[in-house]
């Protein structure tokens, strides 16, 4: 009798026991639902108020828009980290047209040769084998004849491990120079301070770009001058390209009126958010032509 009382009382304890685990699993189960249903909505909000910062970039952008754009503009000044409810926003835009557009190589197809000089005096200025402007060349333009020491077409490309062909079109984004023959991650990372893809050709903006494209843009102007010329360009901006000219340092210099300018069409929005647990970066092209509302190019977030 004793034993199967003894019996009762373990068979009793096992069934507490197992109840007990069933019940810490599922409000486990239930905290961990809970959890994820907080954090999902978290990162909504987030996306949804990154939304509204590109929003309002969109209309700094639409507002702000004329003849000149510079650093002295509403657009040039970024955001700073601002409560919003339960989190935070701050962001900053970004003139892309200072930079070298990577497109402007190819011109309806075909290598434009004055460009890609410039390109290759960028690249050696950043101490980067110049040769890579052969191979960005052939990757972005239509024909399949190869360019120089650095070129490189389908049979190069269809001979690696995974294979894969010459784009032959306009890059996307920058990132795209990793899939191309000779730029490999720190030769890219050193070029990406200084360089943008854009959807068409343009031109650069003389009161926005750095010290190191003005010097690859205007042939025989050495660093140390373009960077004196941007210095007193922060102070006071280019109002037209006759100033420019006026302020180049030596008088054997030259530009060309057909590459640059004194305005922009395209900004890189950067917008970051933080709402309960989430957090949230949003990165948008705009494409500002005259009065219209900013388009869209794309748009990309993580």
């Amino acid at each position: 009798m004793n034993k199967q009382k003894g019996v009762a009382v373990i068979m009793a304890m096992l069934i507490v026991a197992l109840a007990t685990t069933v019940a810490s699993a599922l409000i486990w189960e239930q905290n961990l639902w809970l959890r994820e249903v907080e954090s999902e909505s978290s990162l909504a909000q987030a996306k949804a108020i990154a939304l509204a910062g590109t929003n309002v970039a969109a209309a700094i952008l639409n507002s702000d828009a004329r003849n000149i754009d510079d650093f002295q503009g509403a657009w040039a000044q970024p955001l700073p980290p601002l409560p919003v409810e339960t989190g935070e926003i701050s962001g900053f835009i970004q003139d892309q047209q200072g930079l070298f557009n990577l497109n402007n190589l190819v011109n309806h197809g075909k290598t434009d040769q004055d460009q890609k000089a410039n390109f290759e005096r960028l690249l050696a200025i950043l101490d980067i084998p110049a040769n890579l402007g052969d191979s960005l060349a052939d990757w972005i333009d239509h024909d399949h004849d190869i360019q120089g020491s650095g070129g490189a077409e389908n049979a190069y490309y269809l001979g690696l491990h995974p294979p894969y062909r010459a784009a032959n079109r306009m890059l996307t984004e920058v990132g795209e120079l990793s899939r191309i023959r000779g730029f490999n991650k720190i030769f890219i990372e050193r070029l990406r301070p200084f360089v943008t893809a854009l959807p068409r050709p343009t031109r650069i903006n003389v009161n926005t770009a750095p010290a190191e494209v003005l010097s690859a843009m205007v042939d025989g102007m050495t660093l140390p001058e373009a960077r004196t010329l941007t210095a007193q360009r922060d102070q006071n901006p280019f109002s037209s390209m006759s100033d420019f000219r006026a302020a180049l340092p030596r008088i054997d210099l030259s530009v060309t009126d057909g590459n640059f300018s004194v305005s922009s069409h395209f900004f890189l929005v950067t917008v970051n958010t933080h709402f309960g647990r989430a957090s949230f970066t949003l990165w948008t092209l705009l494409d500002r032509e005259g009065n219209l509302w900013p388009s869209t190019v794309w748009q990309k977030s993580s």
